[in-house]
């Protein structure tokens, strides 16, 4: 009876060990698969809600596409990073008379596990130079998004470059 209870313990404790392991990674496998495509059409949406946002010239709504610790990089102007800052551009850009920008985003893409994001867009940025006139800059861009905490979208990095111009 001894021998009986000494080595049927063990294969019972193996077993449970097992079963436990197998439910283990089931569960580990079985997490909620991420819609890359869904989270990618959602975010272009974004953009293009953004851009028509920055079109009327609202502070308040151009702003909050852009995550608190945002960074926002342009030719011949330093990185600028967090809201406050990037606030304080946009709004002395909108005050320029014949400012105006647009974008229409190209294509994103989304990680494998859902929570970061790229797209990359063709920008237009109007201003007048220093005679007045009024000059059209075509940027390339590309802008990095974060999921939030709370399930939306953010965007955290935003580059963009000029295009060459093109002659007439």
């Amino acid at each position: 009876m001894f021998k009986k209870l000494f080595f049927t313990k063990p294969k019972l404790k193996m077993k449970k060990v097992a079963i436990m392991a197998l439910s283990f990674a089931i569960t580990g496998c079985n997490q909620q698969e991420i819609d890359t495509k869904a989270e990618g059409e959602k975010i272009m949406q974004l953009s293009r809600e953004w851009s028509a946002a920055a079109a009327t010239g609202d502070v308040e709504k151009t702003v909050s596409y852009w995550a608190d610790d945002a960074v926002l990089m342009s030719e011949g102007m330093p990185p600028l990073e967090g809201k406050k800052a990037i606030r304080q551009m946009v709004e002395e850009s909108f005050k320029i008379p014949g400012f105006r920008i647009n974008w229409q985003p190209q294509r994103v893409e989304v990680s494998k596990s859902g929570d970061m994001a790229y797209i990359i867009e063709d920008s237009q940025v109007s201003y007048p130079d220093s005679t007045g006139k009024s000059m059209t800059q075509k940027n390339k861009a590309v802008s990095i998004w974060r999921k939030q905490a709370d399930g939306s979208w953010k965007n955290v990095v935003d580059i963009s470059t000029p295009l060459p111009a093109q002659g007439n």
